[in-house]
């Protein structure tokens, strides 16, 4: 019999996240547990009811989510909130939250499976948060233009589209660094702008990224927040379920970001 703790037990060591710093509201781990054995697993970026019903539609009694329960901060267990957990626990539903040990994982992370994604290899660590590295770089000599159209097929495929900022028509790009989610910020331009990267790949960032990345010199590609970290719940879903020979399943919730 597969339990929930036993697989939290190994995620855990596998995501190490006990060395990885995190925000506040990610909880990375086991955040609800379950009285039962294992018998599917879910895989979604976001907890939210959308992923619930699906799971329960899909008869999924391990939810596995890289945004959890925890992500808005503390508050009451009221109305939606507690809706939520009414469907958890009359479904023994058990929740496991990974966020940036996940981002930044070599094999199951979201940035470097986005990069195989988008025919760019990795050689270097990008987008240290606390001394941590959770994003990926990389050389190329890809025109931007391709990069762009790669990044709209991948974005369009899981419910979202792609922006890009201006560039010049028949642009290459040389260095590229990947951080998926909410990258855009003062913190990954100023760490692309003294690494030489000219072309930064990220979910979204605010609208200030992208004049801020003009005057650098600097080509923001905004592939959607949703989007960029589907992968890597997906990729770790299915290698649990293949290790403890379990079926799986990815729920797919966008949310148009």
């Amino acid at each position: 019999m597969t339990t929930a703790s036993e697989i939290a037990a190994y995620l855990d060591a596998l995501l190490e996240i006990s060395s990885v710093p995190d925000y506040p509201g990610a909880v990375n781990g086991l955040q609800l547990a379950n009285k039962g054995e294992i018998r599917k697993i879910a895989a979604s970026v976001d907890f939210s009811t959308r992923s619930i019903s699906r799971a329960v539609d899909e008869k999924a009694n391990l939810l596995i989510v890289h945004h959890g329960m925890f992500w808005g901060g503390a508050r009451p267990i009221t109305g939606s909130a507690y809706a939520r957990l009414r469907m958890l626990l009359d479904n023994d539903i058990a929740i496991y939250a990974s966020h940036l040990p996940l981002d930044r994982h070599a094999v199951f992370g979201n940035n470097v499976l986005l990069s195989h994604q988008l025919g760019l290899v990795p050689s270097g660590e990008f987008a240290r948060y606390k001394g941590t590295a959770v994003g990926v770089m990389g050389e190329t000599s890809m025109r931007t233009a391709d990069i762009v159209d790669k990044a709209g097929q991948f974005a369009r495929h899981h419910g979202g589209n792609v922006n890009a900022t201006p560039f010049a028509e028949g642009r290459e790009t040389g260095r590229w660094a990947i951080c998926t989610g909410a990258g855009a910020s003062n913190e990954t331009l100023q760490e692309a702008t003294e690494a030489g990267v000219d072309t930064l790949i990220v979910g979204e960032g605010p609208h200030w990224t992208a004049v801020e990345a003009e005057e650098l010199g600097l080509v923001i590609i905004y592939a959607g927040h949703y989007a960029t970290e589907t992968l890597g719940v997906a990729a770790l879903a299915e290698h649990v379920a293949g290790k403890y020979g379990l079926e799986w399943t990815m729920i797919h919730a966008p949310t148009g970001l």
